[in-house]
């Protein structure tokens, strides 16, 4: 994630993702499915693979989370193929632009910086912040000076750390290119504390349960995570569309369920 994500470079909302025209492959072959025929779409979308539970790559390579089962899901609602590939975070704005894909499905979230360069679809995920510590440490985040805080770069948390904290009362602010690798400075303790979104931060704790912890109370900043294609880009038409039908019918709850154990 990333601005849960915010610039250029995871309560519940519904929604997802689905698949376009414009620079979309087309291909002769028709399919039926229960009597409808197939649109023979080829959709490709974006997401950075480093991000779970949204996204992560998997050791064969593949891609898996949240963010992939929602766009094959508006896929199937299509009745389109995906073609999910994995970008590095800090250009993943600039590869849509540059036609490198049709649309990003990475945890991203809606900013007024972003909102500048590319159009979003109607939010899918609704995120919170938390703060994530040693919990034998005495990080009070009501009084927090004289710390190292991480975050990722180009985030929602990322932009809140350097907005609220970097400079001020002894504070410094490090930005990692990914969530993995600010954890892993917390861990090792180069930092005293993460902000991250909610959804990261759990994921995280999974898998490393003793010493570590949420503390405070969530930070609600209105980040709402959504698809993002081109300006003018009539796909996000079509994926507002899917993503109502995959609300209604009741997929995109089951999904978040899944992903996030909610």
């Amino acid at each position: 994630m990333p601005e849960t994500r915010l610039l250029w470079s995871s309560l519940t909302l519904s929604a997802a993702l689905a698949l376009s025209a414009c620079s979309a492959s087309d291909n002769t072959d028709t399919a039926t499915d229960a009597g409808t025929e197939a649109t023979g779409k080829t959709i490709r979308i974006a997401t950075e693979g480093a991000y779970p539970p949204f996204n992560t790559t998997n050791a064969d390579g593949t891609l898996s989370g949240f963010d992939i089962d929602v766009a094959n899901a508006l896929c199937d609602q299509m009745q389109a193929k995906c073609d999910i590939v994995a970008q590095d975070w800090d250009g993943i704005i600039p590869g849509l632009l540059a036609q490198k894909y049709d649309a990003v499905v990475a945890g991203m979230s809606i900013t007024p910086e972003r909102q500048e360069k590319v159009d979003f679809t109607e939010p899918y995920f609704a995120n919170t912040m938390v703060w994530l510590t040693d919990t034998n440490s005495n990080f009070d985040p009501n009084a927090i000076s004289n710390l190292t805080l991480g975050g990722q770069r180009s985030t929602t948390p990322g932009a809140y750390l350097q907005d609220n904290y970097d400079g001020k009362n002894g504070n410094t602010v490090r930005l990692y290119d990914n969530y993995d690798n600010a954890y892993l400075d917390l861990k090792s303790g180069r930092s005293d504390a993460v902000l991250a979104e909610k959804v990261s931060a759990k994921a995280w704790l999974k898998d490393n349960p003793e010493g570590f912890g949420i503390v405070g109370d969530e930070i609600d900043n209105d980040d709402n995570i959504a698809i993002a294609v081109r300006k003018g880009d009539p796909l996000k038409d079509e994926l507002n569309k899917a993503m109502s039908e995959i609300r209604s019918n009741g997929t995109l709850e089951r999904l978040e369920k899944a992903n996030f154990d909610q």
